[in-house]
């Protein structure tokens, strides 16, 4: 906050009283010292000085890329901060690059049809062992077919986002650790809806669009940026649509599930174990921060009313009365907008397949990231033999949806659940105190003494790094151990 203050004095915070300029290389190097640094982020250069002492990170991590593109270093640590909002007032300008030459509308469907040019991606593809990706596309009187041809075999319907405001549109495949675009500015109007159907043993997407006209399109449209590339998952930036809030219920004291719903035109399923980046604005800078999406509930009956995955996001949150951006969602009225990312995380569902004995191990909101899990695994995974959450909170009425967990219990019996509370009342017959190695080597029991076994663990950052501790002192090896964020 004291960092927005500071944005928003009217200080000159760029040295150029602003000016913006175009950086150069050369010009970029020269400024590479604490009192005067330049470093350049996804093509933008700012002058990062006045920021020094109110990062997080301290002066040392800023100065590692001083004068120079900190992109990667940037990506590593933090992508998901909003830097362009938080820097905003220390802009300096834009790297000098040579201008990219934008396709014709005719030249869009003849070039290559859609293919590679096979300089430009063939060493990364080789080294990842992924076959070129491609796209056409195809009409009818009333629609337009795009297909992308991924050429893998593990695509889902989760694999794939889609997202078309006014007359751009834009589609992400996710393919292993890459993400291939296609991004144009459509030559026609087309309704708000469409369908997406994946073919998954030949790795084909096609999403359907209708026509607002019954005219013949000569071509899809104009390339906008990131068309027809493949790029690191890691370096794609992230990218928001803005998510109705549709209904808000406390589900503990200060904890609330949110439900919001996607637009129409907006194809966005988050895969089991991954999470997305909620951005709300606050005082004009866009704080932004990231959450696990839930299932509506762990039981059937508790879902009222029932509302399609594919259309509605729902979170678990707690709120921090002191916190910066947890009370600005608790004000939420229904019918207002939250910036929702696409998903980010490297868990993969096939962790899960063929697993014997699953233990989940977490303390507060750590439990968000577990319950698709736990959902999947009782439901789709018929080797599982034992399913055990060992669930950390502070009282009694800290534990989310405590009722539901034990009703679970009740109904499957490969799954149990043990509460252990560091505060609790002199009422608790349950058990309490901290994670430890005897608490953890008491409830992490295979069914078999060579049983395949996956243990997944959230919490704070402190619990989380002493339980993967506990864990490897317990021999179990870092295959079988996945950590979230909380």
């Amino acid at each position: 906050m004291d960092w927005i203050r500071l944005t928003k004095s009217g200080k000159d915070l760029t040295g150029l009283k602003g000016r913006l300029i175009e950086v150069t290389e050369e010009e970029l190097k020269k400024h590479n010292k604490k009192d005067d640094c330049w470093i350049c982020i996804r093509g933008f250069v700012y002058n990062v000085s006045p920021y020094m002492e109110y990062h997080p990170g301290g002066e040392d991590e800023l100065m590692r890329a001083a004068g120079s593109d900190g992109t990667d270093l940037f990506n590593q640590v933090h992508r998901w901060v909003n830097y362009e909002s938080m820097l905003k007032e220390c802009l300096v300008g834009r790297m000098a690059v040579k201008p990219a030459v934008p396709k014709e509308c005719d030249e869009e469907k003849r070039a290559l049809n859609g293919m590679f040019p096979k300089t430009q991606v063939a060493h990364t593809l080789a080294e990842e062992g992924l076959n070129s990706p491609s796209y056409d596309w195809f009409q009818t009187d009333s629609l337009v077919t795009i297909v992308i041809y991924t050429k893998q075999k593990d695509i889902s319907l989760d694999s794939v986002i889609v997202d078309h405001q006014d007359d751009s549109f834009r589609a992400e495949a996710i393919i292993k650790d890459h993400s291939y675009f296609i991004h144009v500015g459509l030559s026609h109007e087309v309704e708000e809806t469409f369908s997406v159907r994946v073919v998954e043993n030949v790795g084909k997407i096609e999403i359907v669009l209708k026509k607002k006209g019954n005219t013949l399109w000569k071509c899809l449209g104009l390339p906008l940026e990131k068309h027809n590339v493949l790029i690191p998952k890691k370096d794609t930036g992230l990218y928001f649509r803005k998510c109705q809030l549709v209904s808000k219920e406390d589900v503990t004291h200060d904890t609330k599930l949110f439900c919001l719903m996607l637009p129409p035109s907006t194809h966005l399923q988050v895969p089991i174990g991954q999470h997305v980046y909620l951005k709300v604005t606050i005082t004009g800078t866009e704080i932004v921060k990231p959450y696990t999406p839930v299932s509506s509930s762990l039981l059937s009956e508790f879902k009222e009313p029932v509302l399609p995955n594919n259309k509605y996001i729902y979170f678990l949150i707690k709120i921090y009365p002191a916190g910066l951006l947890t009370p600005e969602l608790d004000h939420l009225q229904i019918g207002d907008f939250v910036s929702v990312s696409g998903p980010e995380g490297n868990f993969k569902k096939s962790k899960l397949q063929e697993l014997e004995d699953l233990f989940l191990v977490a303390a507060g909101t750590g439990f968000t990231p577990m319950v698709k899990i736990l959902n999947y695994a009782l439901s789709n995974v018929p080797s599982l033999r034992k399913l055990k959450l060992l669930f950390f909170n502070k009282t009694e009425d800290d534990i989310i949806w405590r009722n539901q967990l034990e009703k679970l219990a009740l109904k499957d019996k490969r799954f149990d659940v043990e509460y252990i509370l560091s505060a609790p009342t002199s009422a608790w017959n349950g058990k309490h105190g901290q994670i430890s190695p005897a608490v953890l080597s008491e409830f992490l029991k295979r069914s078999l003494e060579n049983s395949r076994v996956l243990l997944c663990i959230c919490g704070p950052t402190p619990f989380t790094e002493q339980g993967i501790t506990l864990l490897h002192d317990l021999y179990f090896s870092k295959d079988e151990i996945h950590s979230f964020t909380a």
